[in-house]
């Protein structure tokens, strides 16, 4: 079977600087995939590679069997990439409401169900984004993601600098995607912990390569003290 997601080779390059050196990553459908790697490794740019909001240099880009090379990135968004990106960005002028509505397309998931899984937002409706607490503002950013229905949904980072409450909150809604859904996730984050409850398989970046990559449970203490260890 063709996987979801083909990235094979990849470079990609800030100005003259050069932040990924032949970057190899698959996810099939309905697969989870921690792509992991200290601060600094490429972990970011390999999404924004993906996602067309870095174009790259070499190698090839494949989604569902459609290579990406140069399409914009609403294009790309529009063959079912749902980005949840690193910092939290809601359209902080419009209600909860109209985030939701503004991202919404055709598919199995619309406000209803984004609610469903996120209640507080519900309760939220009418309010500002910009009036959301931290942990609110990402649970939002999670539902207007959903909202696309996309068929790839990509967190970077999405429980980075919430309160540990909020934090499970968001893990158990990443595992009833897993559990009820079949989407396939492909998701930043630095809880190994949580991750190994997630996760199917692991790709870990070292100075932008892949230098790992396998099946969460060989993800031994010799190999997070190596690649992940402070």
């Amino acid at each position: 079977m063709t996987p979801l997601v083909q990235m094979q080779g990849i470079t990609a390059f800030y100005g003259h600087s050069q932040a990924l050196f032949g970057v190899d990553l698959d996810l099939a459908e309905a697969e989870v995939v921690a792509l992991m790697g200290r601060n600094g490794m490429g972990k970011t740019t390999t999404i924004r590679t993906l996602t067309r909001l870095l174009p790259h240099r070499a190698g090839t880009i494949r989604f569902a069997g459609q290579s990406l090379a140069g399409l914009p990135a609403h294009r790309a968004a529009r063959l079912g990439l749902g980005l949840v990106p690193e910092g939290r960005r809601a359209f902080a002028g419009l209600s909860v409401e109209e985030n939701l509505i503004a991202a919404a397309r055709p598919g199995p998931w619309d406000r209803a169900r984004v609610y469903a899984m996120f209640p507080r937002l519900k309760e939220r409706s009418g309010q500002d984004a910009a009036l959301l607490s931290g942990g609110e503002q990402q649970m939002l950013v999670i539902g207007r993601a959903l909202m696309t229905n996309p068929r790839l949904l990509i967190l970077d980072e999405a429980t980075e600098g919430l309160a540990p409450l909020i934090r499970q909150e968001i893990w158990s809604a990443i595992r009833g995607l897993k559990a009820e859904t079949g989407l396939a996730i492909l998701v930043v984050d630095k809880s190994l912990r949580e991750l190994s409850h997630v996760a199917d398989r692991a790709v870990i970046l070292e100075k932008g390569r892949t230098a790992w990559t396998g099946p969460m449970a060989a993800m031994t203490q010799a190999l997070a003290d190596r690649y992940l260890g402070v």
